[in-house]
């Protein structure tokens, strides 16, 4: 690999975009030095949030005024042309002009065009949205997250593989355990395609993670597990799910300290306890969901996240370039 690593990023995906965009790749750039930014949006509009006197040589725009909106469908959005800001982002890495690609647009339109573009891992079926959530000790990995809504038993063994390659890209030095989300941890629970995955996963050699079984959804975040496999139907509602009670909590917990004196006397004495929580539970620190599957990795930020939180799911480009996320799939796929 080059001694820079190549983004190619969508500029014009998501709210308050370019402008969130340009300032996450602003605050990326200060902490990586060895990373090239292609850029693909409006040249007019993204130049004006640079400096002065850019560095063109690492901030390389180039320039549609062509892109898609949230509100189109994904087949509407793959029909608007190869010259949308999204399509020009996934064709650079299928030129192999980047190494990763990110996007924080509509996410139907993102996995239709990545799949029109990029060709499929050798042996495995279907990609994987994958995604961090935190967990006492670290972060788990968790996925399929709305990619498939139906799952056999092969491709949540190939999502344990591919979950678990993410997983040590993004950790090197931890271990990876996995677990298949379930109804209950013992071993005749669930359905015969979970039943028939646990099976294989328990006499799978030479993988590179340990399998601990089920897990049930309230131990998610126990920690004890790190990659947590399901089927991306009920994926999708467990991330909602988690989702909106964090916000809920998070809600309570300022309107409680905030309502009266006691509770704003209350905040000021745990002021720095209360803010390693939220540190702890701020979205922006594990934005970057990833399509995983293809021969490339591709990276979806949330929408309405801001620079901040952008800039970390750069981070994330970062860490799956550099530590061979592709080629520990590879590795592990054909064992």
């Amino acid at each position: 690999m080059a001694s820079n690593i190549k983004i190619a990023v969508d500029a014009m995906g998501g709210d308050n975009s370019p402008k969130k965009i340009i300032d996450g790749i602003l605050v990326n750039s200060r902490e990586n030095k060895d990373v090239v930014y292609n850029i693909f949006g409006d040249k007019d509009k993204i130049e004006l949030l640079f400096p002065k006197n850019y560095n063109k040589e690492i901030f390389i725009v180039f320039d549609t005024k062509n892109k898609i909106l949230d509100t189109d469908s994904p087949l509407s959005a793959a029909k608007k042309g190869k010259d949308t800001s999204m399509w020009m982002t996934i064709d650079s890495v299928k030129k192999n002009e980047s190494h990763v690609a990110i996007s924080a647009g509509n996410t139907g339109a993102l996995f239709v065009i990545s799949k029109l573009n990029l060709k499929m891992i050798e042996n495995i079926e279907k990609p994987a949205l994958s995604a961090l959530w935190p967990n006492k000790r670290n972060f788990n990995v968790v996925l399929d997250l709305g990619a498939n809504i139906e799952c056999n038993d092969k491709n949540l063994v190939d999502f344990s593989i591919m979950g678990s390659s993410l997983f040590k890209s993004l950790y090197p030095n931890d271990d990876a355990v996995v677990a298949l989300l379930n109804v209950g941890s013992e071993e005749l629970k669930g359905n015969h395609i979970i039943k028939k995955a646990y099976q294989e996963l328990q006499n799978i050699k030479n993988k590179n993670f340990r399998f601990n079984g089920y897990i049930e959804g309230n131990n998610i975040m126990d920690g004890e597990v790190n990659v947590i496999v399901t089927d991306g139907f009920t994926g999708n509602i467990a991330l909602k799910t988690a989702e909106g009670t964090a916000n809920f909590i998070v809600k309570e917990f300022k309107e409680s300290m905030t309502s009266n004196i006691l509770g704003k006397l209350s905040s000021l004495i745990n002021i720095k306890n209360l803010n390693k929580v939220k540190k702890k539970l701020d979205p922006r620190l594990y934005n970057g969901a990833i399509l995983i599957g293809l021969n490339s990795p591709v990276v979806k930020s949330h929408g309405s996240t801001d620079h901040i939180g952008f800039s970390h799911s750069l981070n994330v480009c970062i860490k799956v370039v550099k530590n061979n996320l592709i080629k520990k799939i590879r590795d592990n796929i054909s064992k």
